[in-house]
């Protein structure tokens, strides 16, 4: 019988990583009232409005249906809204809402936060050193898995 996996594997201690930094977001987000996916769909409209459901799932390599439920999500939060497409009216479009936009500065925020809690003491080569590696072992996985990465 193998022991349990032990914490010193690269592995685990990268799922161990991921765990902390998603359960942190988390706390902090949910102060905002935002689940953990939802900043980077804000971010992307954010930069530009008026996206349908499709653009921001490609755009966020995520499944159309994650995300039209999170847009249904933040809809009823009151952080966006949908709007049917001018050309096309069996399109709709996701627009920012006055709500979604007071809370850009305090989730900017909440991401510096985390990143400087996540990588306190480290150098800046250092950093730019663990990048480096984290896009090593995503082109690898990416790789094996054949395709982009669809969370």
């Amino acid at each position: 019988m193998r022991p349990p996996p032990d914490s010193s594997i690269l592995d685990f201690t990268l799922a161990q990583i991921c765990k902390l930094h998603r359960a942190r977001a988390h706390t902090l987000l949910e102060e905002l009232g935002l689940y953990h996916g939802q900043p980077p769909m804000l971010f992307a409209l954010w930069e530009q409005e008026g996206q349908t459901h499709g653009e921001l799932a490609a755009r966020l390599h995520i499944a159309p249906a994650t995300a039209t439920k999170m847009i249904q999500r933040m809809e009823k939060a009151g952080f966006v809204e949908r709007r049917p497409d001018a050309e096309d009216q069996r399109v709709s479009r996701v627009f920012v809402t006055e709500a979604g936009r007071a809370i850009h500065a305090r989730v900017e925020q909440v991401w510096q936060r985390i990143d400087g809690e996540t990588f306190a003491g480290f150098s800046t080569e250092e950093r730019q050193m663990l990048q480096g590696f984290f896009l090593r072992i995503r082109e690898n996985l990416v790789r094996v898995t054949g395709g982009s990465p669809n969370f």
